[in-house]
């Protein structure tokens, strides 16, 4: 795992097309369900909130994302920008996964986020709420990984 904090475009102050960029970017890579990859997207001493849970830096965030991705299968996720400022972006979300008994569930959320000028996290903060829902009401309907460009997004999804 780096510890680098190499610069990660595009850097805050944000626009509307790159913070759009930033947060399809983030979806991207944590649809590749790949926690070494995702965490150089956060500062070496980054700080998050998940639900209930507080993790400090990027060990603390790569042993909870292999944690998640061990328990959430066949995960897919779809991430909005809601609103940004300078260098915050706030976010919502929704994903679907499968539980190792065969259950389904849509999480659906809002992260807000911070950046710093080299346009790493250094804070984020997630809000999420579970709904169990039938395999029939899925989706998130693509190959396991980045999600294609003409799928809708959860606007067009009504979500």
């Amino acid at each position: 795992m780096s510890t680098s904090n190499e610069a990660r475009p595009p850097l805050p102050p944000f626009t509307r097309e790159t913070a759009a960029q930033k947060v399809r970017m983030a979806e991207d890579g944590w649809n590749s369900r790949d926690p070494d990859r995702v965490v150089l997207a956060y500062t070496a001493d980054s700080q998050w909130r998940n639900r209930a849970e507080f993790q400090h830096g990027r060990e603390e965030i790569v042993r909870f994302l292999t944690r998640k991705w061990e328990r959430e299968l066949g995960y897919r996720l779809i991430k909005e920008l809601w609103a940004f400022d300078g260098n915050r972006i706030a976010v919502r979300f929704a994903y679907e996964w499968q539980d190792d008994a065969g259950n389904w569930f849509r999480s659906y959320g809002n992260e807000n986020w911070e950046f710093d000028e080299n346009g790493l996290m250094r804070q984020r903060f997630a809000s999420i709420n579970d709904l169990l829902i039938k395999e029939s009401e899925t989706m998130f309907h693509w190959p396991q990984g980045r999600r294609p460009d003409d799928h809708p997004g959860l606007s067009e999804l009504g979500l």
